[in-house]
C-alpha cells in the first residue's frame, strides 16, 4: 500500500511592502547609529586642547581643521578652510621660516615631532605650539599628498620652563645672575676671547663695611642695600656684560671685548653710581661705598681662575689701603 504523502502547508511570503517598511526601520536604526558615534567622535573632537589639521599639499589648502582652532587661534575655522594663510599669517614673525621649512621636512622625513614655534592669536598674546606633523600615506605619483598634524597649546609649559629657568639661574634676592649662572657665562667669555684673541676684563666689587650695616640696622636692610648695589651694577654696565651675585656682599662683572682703559672706565662709573646712593634708617641717612679688583685677560692666562685669582688679590688689596676705592691687577 502506498504511503500517503501529507501536503505542506504553502509558505508565507511577506509582502513587499513589510519588507520596505522593515529595510527601512533598519536602515533608520543605522543612521541613528551613525549619527551617534559622530556626535560622540565631535564632542571628542571638542574636548581635546589641540588642533587637529589636515593639509592638501598639491593645493596648498588646509581641507579639515578641529574646533579647538578657534579657541587657540581666536580665528574662524571658516576663513582658514578658504585661505590657508589665515594660518601662516598667524606666526609670529621671527618663527615663519622655522615654522614653513620644517613643514617641507615632512614630506622627506615623513614625519616632523620636535616643531615649536609662536603664534599671535586674534587677541595679541603670543601662543607657543607643539605642531606635529606626518603624511598620511606613502607618496606615489598622482596621488593626494595630505598632511595631517596635532598642533598643541604649550604656552603654560614655556613659562613654566621659563620660570624654572629664571630660578636656577637668577638670585632670588638681587634678581642678577647667580654664582653658578655667573661663572657659566664668565667661562664661555673666557674661552671666547682666547679663541678670538680679543680682550676681556673681570671685577669683583665688595660692600664695605656690610656686617656694620647687618649689625646696626638688621638683615633686612641689608638686604636693601644688596638690592640697590645689583640695580646700580645692572644698570651701568654695558648691554653684553655679564654681572652677578658671587657670595654675601659680593659681586662680579665680565667685559667681554674691553681693554683695560674702558673696563676701568666703567668701574669708576660704578663707584660713583653707588657712591651717590642714599639709605634712610628709621631718620637716620647713611651711604656705603665697595672695593673693586679690576685685571684683563693676559695672553699666559689659561682659565678664568688666573683672572679671578689677580681680581681678588686686588679687591683685597682696595680693602687693606682704606676701601672705596679700584685697584688693578
Amino acid at each position: 500500500m502506498a504511503n500517503k504523502q501529507t501536503p505542506q502547508p504553502p509558505i508565507a511570503t511577506m509582502p513587499e511592502a513589510a519588507e520596505t517598511l522593515l529595510a527601512l526601520m533598519h536602515a533608520q536604526g543605522e543612521a541613528a547609529r551613525l549619527r551617534e558615534r559622530e556626535q560622540l567622535f565631535s564632542t571628542l573632537l571638542a574636548s581635546v586642547n589641540a588642533v587637529l589639521w589636515a593639509f592638501d599639499w598639491q593645493s596648498q589648502q588646509m581641507i579639515y581643521v578641529s574646533p579647538a582652532y578657534e579657541r587657540i587661534f581666536g580665528r574662524s575655522a571658516g576663513l582658514l578652510l578658504a585661505d590657508y594663510n589665515e594660518w601662516r599669517n598667524s606666526i609670529y614673525p621671527d618663527d615663519l621660516d622655522y615654522a614653513e621649512r620644517s613643514l617641507a621636512e615632512v614630506l622627506e622625513r615623513g614625519s616632523i615631532e620636535d616643531r615649536e614655534y609662536r603664534i599671535i592669536s586674534a587677541d595679541g598674546q603670543i601662543r607657543w605650539l607643539s605642531d606635529k606633523c606626518f603624511i598620511s600615506q606613502q607618496q606615489e605619483p598622482g596621488k593626494l599628498v595630505v598632511v595631517v598634524g596635532i598642533a598643541e597649546d604649550i604656552t603654560e609649559k614655556k613659562h613654566l620652563e621659563g620660570e624654572l629657568q629664571r630660578l636656577a639661574t637668577t638670585d632670588v634676592l638681587t634678581q642678577s645672575s647667580n654664582r653658578r649662572h655667573f661663572f657659566e657665562c664668565a667661562h664661555r667669555e673666557f674661552e671666547q676671547a682666547r679663541l678670538q684673541g680679543s680682550p676681556m676684563s673681570f671685577l669683583l666689587l665688595d660692600i664695605d663695611d656690610f656686617k656694620i650695616i647687618n649689625d646696626s640696622y638688621g638683615h633686612q636692610e641689608g638686604d636693601t642695600v644688596l638690592q640697590h648695589i645689583a640695580e646700580v651694577g645692572k644698570g651701568t654696565l654695558r648691554r653684553g656684560d655679564v654681572f652677578g651675585r658671587i657670595g654675601g656682599e659680593e659681586f662680579a662683572a665680565v667685559f667681554p671685548g674691553c681693554a683695560a682703559d674702558m673696563a676701568k672706565q666703567i668701574a669708576e662709573r660704578l663707584q660713583r653710581e653707588i657712591q651717590r646712593l642714599s639709605f634712610n634708617y628709621n631718620g637716620k641717612q647713611y651711604g656705603v661705598t665697595v672695593s673693586q679688583g679690576l685685571t684683563t685677560i693676559l695672553d699666559t692666562d689659561e682659565a678664568l681662575d688666573n683672572l679671578y685669582s689677580r681680581a681678588d688679590a686686588a679687591m683685597y688689596q682696595a680693602k687693606r689701603q682704606g676701601k672705596n676705592q679700584i685697584i688693578e691687577g
